[in-house]
């Protein structure tokens, strides 16, 4: 897509840009100005991207005339569970919150969750800006209006939708990415490709081609423009989508691509043994070869894909350790069930998915079983 096309969220109740650049923290101010967002700012962020960025943040802000607060939360999945968000709560009620003020939600799809969940609860709601620092969190877990926390029964079961008023992703905070991090970011941009843009996943197969081990080659990200525009395009494919399906009342669900196999299986190990883009990897695969399985796409497409998701550091196959049938247990549980049936987003070819409810249980557990590492 061309680099200077504007991404906009429109639904029928909302309407908010999504701003991918290299620097664009720097314009921040200019932003919230732009939408009259004048109240204190809560800027929610963890352990591993405050100190990167959140001080040079705030210093920013005051200097434009901003009343900032700041919160940390530990990194990592184990983060997003009911007892931090209390504290969230607390945090802002003895501060003072009121319905004008902002949420800040600086850094990966774990901040994101946590934070959005509180700007859409406290007080009945408060305008939220989220401020994506990972891959991940860029291509997809910002934009959209997904919020919420896991539950020891599964991952992401209480939560809310609540659009942000603006979404700003700054490519240069890669920078500063763990390599682990980087490349379980990757896993969402193929999924975007596999799913509605196959160009997309002809562009990623040409850039692994160009430049070799992209996922932890960190000197990519010094050319900034290539980088820029591929997140850029994987973007898209979420802002059309969520622009067609707020809610996931239908196409949105393909978004879930990855997910029925990935979120069970982060549940399963317990959370933060795997990161979530690499349990969405190991998903894909499972979920590819259960379509072939059932004759909706061919071995061919299981193999490149799997091919793509190795040459960006992605495995494909379940821990040792991981127990199969909790696993299955836990996809009964997950929200993409509808009467007790597991509703599965497969893929027919690249660029195209299908919707079934009717995969056979048992060709599951032996899907599953066939993915030992």
């Amino acid at each position: 897509m061309p680099h200077n096309e504007e991404l906009v969220v429109t639904t029928s109740t909302v309407r908010y840009p999504v701003i991918v650049e290299a620097g664009a923290l720097e314009r921040l101010p200019h932003h919230l100005a732009s939408l009259r967002l004048d109240g204190a700012l809560w800027l929610v962020s963890d352990s591993a991207v405050y100190p990167r960025h959140g001080l040079a943040l705030e210093e920013r802000l005051r200097g434009a005339g901003y009343t900032v607060y700041s919160r940390i939360i530990p990194s990592g999945e184990a983060s997003k569970n009911l007892d931090q968000l209390s504290q969230l709560y607390s945090w802002m009620l003895d501060g003072g919150v009121e319905r004008r003020d902002t949420v800040l939600a600086l850094g990966g799809g774990v901040v994101g969750d946590i934070a959005g969940f509180a700007a859409a609860s406290i007080l009945r709601g408060i305008a939220l800006v989220q401020l994506p620092t990972t891959l991940l969190a860029m291509v997809d877990a910002a934009v959209g209006g997904k919020t919420g926390v896991n539950h020891p029964l599964g991952k992401n079961l209480i939560g809310a939708f609540y659009q942000p008023r603006l979404v700003l992703a700054d490519t240069q905070t890669l920078r500063t990415l763990p390599s682990r991090e980087l490349r379980a970011g990757w896993a969402e941009v193929i999924k975007h490709g596999v799913i509605r843009d196959a160009g997309l996943f002809d562009q990623l197969e040409h850039w692994q081609a160009e430049y070799g081990a992209l996922s932890i080659d960190l000197g990519i990200l010094s050319h900034q423009t290539p980088i820029t525009d591929i997140i850029r395009r994987a973007v898209a494919v979420k802002v059309a989508v969520v622009s067609a399906d707020e809610r996931e009342q239908g196409e949105r669900i393909i978004l879930n691509y990855g997910h029925t196999v990935g979120h069970a299986l982060e549940a399963a190990m317990g959370y933060g043994m795997l990161l979530h883009g690499e349990a969405v990897a190991i998903g894909m695969h499972a979920e590819a070869r259960i379509a072939a399985a059932i004759g909706l796409c061919t071995p061919e497409l299981v193999e490149r894909q799997q091919q793509l998701l190795s040459a960006y550091g992605l495995a494909a196959a379940f821990p040792v350790h991981a127990d199969r049938e909790a696993i299955l247990a836990l996809m009964l549980r997950d929200k993409k069930v509808e009467r007790k049936r597991i509703r599965w987003v497969l893929p027919t070819a690249l660029g195209a998915v299908a919707v079934r409810d009717d995969v056979p249980v048992e060709l599951v557990r032996e899907t599953l079983l066939g993915l030992s590492s």
